[in-house]
């Protein structure tokens, strides 16, 4: 019987576990939270708290970690590779993913979205809700593509950074990590390392 452990039940938690369910190659799945109010999400049971992973994996053969902050699920992915769970990309029906892509483990990819050929997505990214991304396209470990997020062909974003909700990146743009793109930002030029950039079109921001 194929079980599934996701870690976080927050609202990130609960977009990935209806995924994690529409997908249907789970027979049962089951959170992981530290919060000490709630027993279940979305009549989904949480079974433990995060540092009860090791004892958890016996029982569990898979695990995806459902957590925002970029820094914390690459943390935890490792945790799960010490482990020795198999870690899935869980893949909404409604995307569409070209089968010239490659995907690497731990990724989540979302309602509409559209991932187009030859793109490559490091593992634990977000590729939020009706986010596009055009081809050749390479996003490092630990990104996230917030919704409404179009990007050109033949970018490059560095790990761990967000791209916030309705930015756009025109092509052949390169981002570095760690940044920052604001919300309803147009990006036209390249990036840095460890920057907030905002506005149209965008520019480095104090």
């Amino acid at each position: 019987m194929a079980k599934l452990l996701i870690l976080g039940a927050g609202g990130h938690g609960k977009v990935v576990s209806e995924i994690a369910q529409l997908m249907k190659q789970w027979d049962e799945i089951a959170f992981l939270d530290d919060r000490e109010d709630i027993s279940e999400v979305m009549g989904i049971p949480i079974v433990g708290k995060l540092a009860d992973l090791q004892v958890l994996s016996s029982e569990y053969e898979y695990a995806f970690v459902a957590i925002g902050n970029n820094a914390a699920r690459l943390k935890w992915i490792e945790e799960l590779n010490t482990h020795q769970f198999k870690i899935p990309n869980l893949v909404h029906p409604s995307s569409i993913v070209s089968a010239k892509s490659y995907i690497e483990e731990g990724t989540v990819i979302m309602a509409g979205a559209v991932i187009n050929p030859d793109v490559r997505i490091g593992r634990s990214c977000i590729i939020n809700t009706a986010s596009t991304i055009d081809h050749e396209c390479i996003l490092q470990e630990g990104v996230h593509t917030s919704p409404g997020v179009n990007i050109g062909g033949t970018v490059r974003v560095g790990k761990r950074t967000w791209i916030c909700i309705g930015a756009s990146i025109i092509n052949n743009i390169n981002i570095g990590d760690d940044s920052i793109i604001a919300a309803g930002a147009v990006v036209i030029k390249d990036v840095p390392n460890n920057v907030l950039v905002a506005g149209v079109p965008a520019s480095i921001k104090e």
